[in-house]
């Protein structure tokens, strides 16, 4: 958390609000976050203009012309806009000010990243060996069964892995699979095509619910009009443990998957 719809929800509304605009300074509070922040970024940016917000996985890429500046939310982070002059509370670390537009960056864990990349941002070493876009055209059935045929370990913790698919994360991973009914502890490698043609959209379905409902607020997601998201209210399987299914009314399941919770309904997702 957050994951690729929290993030796209950042995008958006960072572009709506900003896209275009002259960042007039940078005000940065932390010498690092899970990285070093750059020395004298804030003298980089200073009188860019932002002239577009993209993602890549979970990661923004701020696109100044000349450089990105690419920023990860960690485990807890947000980006919202606040009104100037508003008090920096403990873990505020980084205002970027755009005339009267301040969009600032919270990170309580410090997990987050804010690194400026002069080159081409998609060969940065965060950014190179990020598997494919699950909301692309690309991803079809046909791709994930080959990227699949060799995988002994299971399918949640597969759909997981950044390396093979960017941004689905564990929220997403079982509400997809609960969507297209497969046991989160299939091996990978023998779900078949019949039920990956279900996946597929399954996930592309679940994401885009996500983003139109503004993510998912668990604990400290926020969107950058300060406004929590709404799909975890929305949840079938995640953190339902015990309560019944909605589709059977079977009691829900729990388990561990790579130090992960993976819920799960044992009658529809078989």
């Amino acid at each position: 958390m957050p994951e690729l719809p929290e993030v796209e929800v950042t995008r958006r509304g960072i572009a709506q609000r900003i896209g275009g605009a002259r960042l007039d300074r940078a005000v940065l509070r932390a010498p690092t976050l899970r990285y070093p922040i750059p020395a004298g970024l804030a003298r980089i940016l200073a009188g860019r203009t932002l002239v577009e917000a993209k993602r890549r996985g979970k990661y923004l890429l701020l696109d100044f012309g000349s450089g990105h500046l690419l920023v990860h939310l960690g485990m807890s982070g947000s980006l919202r806009f606040v009104a100037p002059g508003t008090t920096p509370e403990k873990h505020d670390h980084a205002d970027f000010v755009f005339g009267e537009q301040v969009l600032r960056l919270t990170d309580p864990r410090r997990f987050g990243a804010l690194l400026w990349l002069a080159g081409d941002p998609l060969a940065h070493p965060l950014i190179a060996k990020l598997g494919i876009e699950p909301l692309s055209r690309t991803f079809t059935a046909g791709w994930l069964q080959q990227a699949l045929k060799a995988r002994a370990l299971a399918i949640k913790p597969a759909l997981m892995d950044s390396g093979l698919v960017v941004g689905v994360g564990n929220i997403y991973a079982a509400e997809s699979l609960f969507d297209a009914g497969i046991d989160p502890r299939t091996r990978a490698g023998s779900v078949s095509a019949a039920r990956l043609s279900r996946l597929v959209p399954a996930i592309r379905k679940t994401l885009l619910a996500a983003i139109r409902a503004g993510g998912s607020s668990l604990r400290d997601f926020c969107n950058t009009d300060g406004g929590m998201g709404d799909f975890q209210t929305r949840h079938r399987v995640y953190a339902r443990a015990g309560l019944p299914c909605l589709n059977c009314g079977s009691p829900i399941r729990v388990i561990r998957q790579g130090q992960r919770s993976s819920f799960y309904c044992p009658r529809c997702q078989r």
